[in-house]
């Protein structure tokens, strides 16, 4: 009887978690989904459905977050965090583009390490949306979203603890490194042509103005 009471017990628990897991994963793939829509709408400058898709992703995200409350194993299994990590780059892909404060990790409601990969992953929107603001030559705004990317940089530089802890910070924080490089020379020449094509019309202004006299 013993070994009966402790199957039904062991079954009984392993049913629990495996239902579990079975409410997170789509739970968590829905947030995935939502955010990486929203992400997009924000770069067509379309706030109000992105905050659609980002609430989509909290109730989805909050979903299975309550439906691994008792199980940790699951909780912490790897889908959850990379939901929060997607809905963290959605919030602060916000930020950066609308010139807003970045969110805390509190204010996104996620726990830290996706927090900071979010970051990472929101360093390279921003890049892309320099790039956007380059190709309409609006270069002062390019040099500002720059200046937010940097700052979030030197967030992600001062985590300096095992990848176990940060989930594989140290990887991101190099790739985040090398967008900033790049979006700084990719400034640097617009700068120098804005300045170049500044001195020429002012050049050419001039020599008009000989003429007129």
């Amino acid at each position: 009887m013993r070994l009966d009471r402790l199957r039904s017990d062991l079954r009984s628990r392993f049913d629990a978690t495996n239902a579990a897991r079975e409410r997170a994963l789509p739970a968590s793939r829905r947030a995935i989904r939502a955010c990486a829509n929203a992400i997009r709408a924000l770069h067509r400058g379309e706030f109000d459905r992105a905050h659609e898709l980002m609430d989509e992703a909290r109730g989805a995200l909050d979903e299975g977050l309550a439906a691994t409350a008792d199980h940790p194993q699951i909780r912490h299994a790897g889908y959850l965090q990379d939901a929060q990590k997607e809905y963290a780059e959605a919030r602060l892909t916000e930020a950066v583009l609308r010139s807003q404060s970045l969110p805390e990790p509190a204010d996104c409601g996620v726990d830290d390490a996706p927090y900071l990969g979010g970051m990472s992953d929101a360093i390279g929107e921003g890049r892309r949306h320099v790039l956007d603001l380059l190709r309409a030559g609006d270069v002062a705004r390019g040099e500002a979203v720059l200046v937010t990317m940097e700052d979030m940089f030197s967030v992600l530089v001062e985590i300096d603890y095992p990848d176990a802890i940060t989930l594989g910070l140290r990887r991101q924080t190099d790739s985040s490194r090398a967008l900033i490089e790049k979006t700084r020379g990719d400034l640097s020449i617009a700068i120098v042509q804005r300045d170049l094509r500044d001195a020429l019309d002012r050049h050419a202004r001039e020599v008009l103005g000989r003429q007129d006299t």
